[in-house]
């Protein structure tokens, strides 16, 4: 499942996730699921028919990452793999970051997180402009409906319902992350 907000520039994305590292680093082996939320910015496309067509959006450029993860084989609700990406290089994460205090409160830790998306802008190295501030303003009063639709996926994936592996039930479980 995928959520998007949209913005003018920046999109926050979110989806359930299961996912095997190929290079784990030690105690980190084995399947994880869970919930991933990406700030990225947004690019309108130019219209592909008459003035009357639809818009293309493209969900673009990665800022920021924070994967709400836990073993697959362990206890629900250790969020014992939970980390976030504080910056990328191009499409690519940087190492990730475990913070005790994501792990111990993750929602309340992400809801702080969007409140000052400023700093984590800041970190990610985006340039501010009228519009990106804008966004950032905007985003904070959206803060609990993202929140919001976090801990419903995360409900799901306790549940077995989401971030299955691929073909482990129903076809929606297949496509295990958009992100």
């Amino acid at each position: 499942m995928l959520y998007i907000f949209g913005f003018e520039r920046i999109g926050v994305a979110v989806s359930d996730l299961y996912f095997v590292d190929p290079k784990p680093i030690k105690g980190q082996e084995g399947a994880e699921h869970g919930v991933r939320l990406e700030v990225r910015m947004l690019e309108p496309g130019q219209l592909k028919g008459s003035i009357y067509s639809a818009r293309p959006i493209n969900l673009d450029r990665p800022i920021w990452r924070v994967d709400l993860l836990e073993s697959v084989d362990g206890r629900p609700g250790s969020f014992d793999r939970t980390h976030h990406h504080p910056v990328f290089t191009g499409w690519d994460p940087g190492p990730r970051v475990f913070d005790r205090e994501l792990s111990s409160d993750p929602l309340q830790w992400l809801a702080g997180k969007l409140a000052d998306l400023d700093a984590v802008l800041e970190r990610a190295g985006v340039e501010r402009d009228e519009s990106i501030a804008a966004d950032v303003a905007e985003l904070r009063g959206c803060v609990p409906e993202i929140v919001e639709s976090v801990s419903r996926l995360l409900t799901r994936v306790t549940k077995g319902e989401l971030g299955r592996a691929p073909g482990d039930g129903p076809a929606d479980s297949v496509r295990a992350s958009w992100l």
